[in-house]
């Protein structure tokens, strides 16, 4: 089987095409980038394996390498709070999906697009996919593009030959990874010694996450059991509360909070059930306190 992961260098893609290859067997793995993130380090001491690095901005150019078997999408801007500023910039994601999609219409490539839990916005109890399309509730540019890009892949798609995963919040250590979302954010403060900053009614709010190591088990699942029925999946580790990410933080090393009027975060709370993925035998066996020992660990010279 030959991929095509697009957004190849960033915090997800970094991380997947090192692990993903040490559990299936991959002919060939396009890792493409349009490098706008200036992340070269992902680059560095990859394993000894079949990759080809493709230097692209699929926002202005198709991908017309090869024929790929399955394409992990997820090149994307994701910085939700810069994209009430910047919704021209955003409003590329879509663009790049559009090519995508095409292209695997042509070549009956399978589909993976990672869509986000953002899309849900504030809710009073659990929600799961189940949930219609007039109760979702996206708080940012970045979200809402998102569900467009969902309802795009829903319409564009000829077969069902796709699965979209609505990912948790990230966190977990990856060569490329980044530190504006808030358990990075707050491993990298506390690291430097900074008092941690945290927007004044959001201590309580809670908020689905996901280990980098689950998702990177999640996909392996999907390839594995051919789970490409044109479903939409919450992905995600567990739902956590701001204090409690700040707990386990504080467990690794003294910390000081600050509370700010800023929005550091995106100030929404909300639960989202995983049970329809756990209900194909899947078990997500991330641990927020694992991932930001090993997180600290890594920044432990900062400071």
């Amino acid at each position: 089987m030959k991929v095509l992961i697009s957004g190849a260098l960033g915090h997800i893609g970094s991380y997947l095409i090192r692990e993903l290859p040490k559990t299936y067997n991959f002919k060939k793995i396009y890792i493409v980038d349009n490098f706008e993130s200036l992340r070269f380090p992902s680059l560095f001491n990859l394993p000894n394996y079949n990759y080809k690095f493709i230097n692209k901005d699929l926002s202005i150019e198709d991908f017309k390498e090869d024929k790929v078997d399955l394409v992990l999408h997820f090149a994307a801007k994701t910085d939700a709070v810069n994209s009430f500023n910047n919704l021209k910039e955003f409003k590329k994601n879509k663009r790049i999906t559009s090519r995508l999609i095409k292209y695997c219409n042509l070549n009956n490539a399978k589909f993976v697009f990672a869509s986000t839990t953002s899309v849900y916005g504030t809710q009073n109890k659990i929600v799961d996919e189940n949930c219609s399309l007039k109760d979702l509730k996206p708080q940012s540019p970045y979200a809402s593009v998102k569900l467009e890009e969902e309802k795009l892949i829903k319409k564009m798609m000829k077969t069902n030959n796709y699965i979209i995963l609505r990912l948790g919040t990230i966190y977990g250590y990856s060569i490329g990874m980044r530190f504006h979302t808030a358990v990075n954010k707050f491993c990298f403060q506390a690291s430097s010694n900074i008092p941690i900053t945290i927007w004044k009614t959001a201590l309580n709010q809670k908020r689905p996450y996901l280990s980098i190591y689950d998702l990177n088990r999640s996909i392996g699942f999907i390839m594995k059991n051919n789970l490409f029925d044109g479903e939409i999946y919450n992905i995600l580790t567990n739902n956590h509360t701001v204090s409690y990410i700040v707990n386990i933080i504080s467990s690794f090393k003294k910390i000081n909070k600050i509370f700010v009027n800023s929005p550091i975060m995106n100030q929404l709370s909300y639960e989202v059930s995983s049970k329809k993925f756990t209900s194909k035998g899947f078990k997500f066996k991330g641990s927020l306190k694992r991932e930001v020992k090993k997180t600290m660990k890594m920044l432990n010279k900062i400071s």
